[in-house]
């Protein structure tokens, strides 16, 4: 941040229907799984496929999803992004503006209201820890159309991930520790992260590489030893095979292993918003207790907590 042009930051996280209905849920969902970066088939095929039987029969039982954690406020997902945009501004005192990959805030709001600040140079911080081309890459696509609506092209830095940064690790593990506090220590920590298709990473996408490295580094940070400690993924969609293990099905053993006190946290997720609160702290909850478990404590996203923030201003800064 030492230059002369007058700094903006761009924070972006994927987006959130505007309302819990089944009409905001389907724009929504249309705009998200309309991006090759997510869902990679051929458009003839997947284009009606989506608008004729996915769309219509997922929108509503999503949006009824969307309902049981909706805040007064809005959204999650889009609350914790706007708190976190506010206390980074404060501490930063330069603009810092909000946007979303789908949905509003678009990507193209949050440029223009840093250009009309006077913003010259643009560090764009997309909240992905860990890398994948289904989320930070698709920002990265998103931004250059943005580009190519405006007569000036700001000075710009994204950053890429932060899955090994020592203040997200740090982060991380002071949550935990607080959990610990408040509610005792469960007999083993799992780390969910969000899937992608296994294709991809075979395709060469990294993401499983980062959240590998997360996991190793949260464990060394906690003194954890492998038996303690491990990693799942979560969210699948559709019928081909994704990153395993699977969090559902894990959940479903480790009670017959011996984990009947389990402590559950989401890393790739930096705010909390429907695949945190409803399909982990709700649905996995359900699973793990009827398969014999007898404490489930989902420990919540860095969201806006001052750990968080300094993390961000770290990457900002560098």
């Amino acid at each position: 941040m030492n230059n002369n042009k007058k700094q903006g930051v761009l924070l972006v996280n994927l987006g959130t229907p505007d309302a819990a209905t089944p009409a905001a849920v389907k724009r929504f969902l249309g705009e998200f799984l309309h991006d090759k970066r997510v869902v990679d088939m051929n458009r003839f095929l997947w284009c009606p496929l989506l608008h004729c039987a996915i769309l219509p029969i997922r929108a509503p039982k999503v949006a009824k999803l969307y309902q049981s954690v909706w805040m007064d406020e809005g959204s999650p997902l889009l609350v914790y992004s706007k708190r976190q945009a506010k206390k980074l501004e404060a501490t930063l005192t330069i603009p810092v503006e909000l946007g979303m990959t789908y949905g509003s805030p678009s990507l193209r709001s949050g440029v223009d209201a840093l250009l009309a600040k006077g913003v010259e140079d643009i560090i764009v911080l997309p909240l992905y820890p860990q890398y994948s081309g289904t989320t930070t890459a698709a920002v990265v696509d998103g931004l250059a159309k943005v580009f190519k609506q405006v007569p000036v092209v700001p000075g710009h830095r994204v950053v890429r991930d932060y899955h090994n940064h020592p203040l997200y690790i740090k982060a991380l593990a002071a949550t935990v520790r607080r959990s610990w506090e408040n509610n005792g220590k469960g007999d083993y920590l799992l780390c969910s992260y969000h899937g992608i298709p296994k294709r991809f990473a075979d395709n060469g996408d990294i993401y499983p590489r980062h959240c590998q490295v997360t996991t190793e580094l949260l464990a060394k940070e906690l003194g954890l030893e492998e038996h303690q400690i491990g990693m799942t993924y979560q969210s699948r969609f559709g019928r081909e095979e994704w990153l395993q293990p699977y969090t559902d099905k894990t959940l479903e053993t480790l009670p017959s292993n011996g984990v009947k006190k389990l402590d559950i946290m989401t890393p790739a997720f930096s705010s909390d918003c429907l695949e945190t609160l409803e399909e982990i702290s709700d649905q996995c909850k359900e699973t793990f207790i009827e398969a014999g478990g007898e404490s489930f404590n989902y420990i919540p996203c860095l969201n806006d907590s001052d750990d968080h923030i300094a993390m961000m201003v770290s990457l900002i800064e560098g």
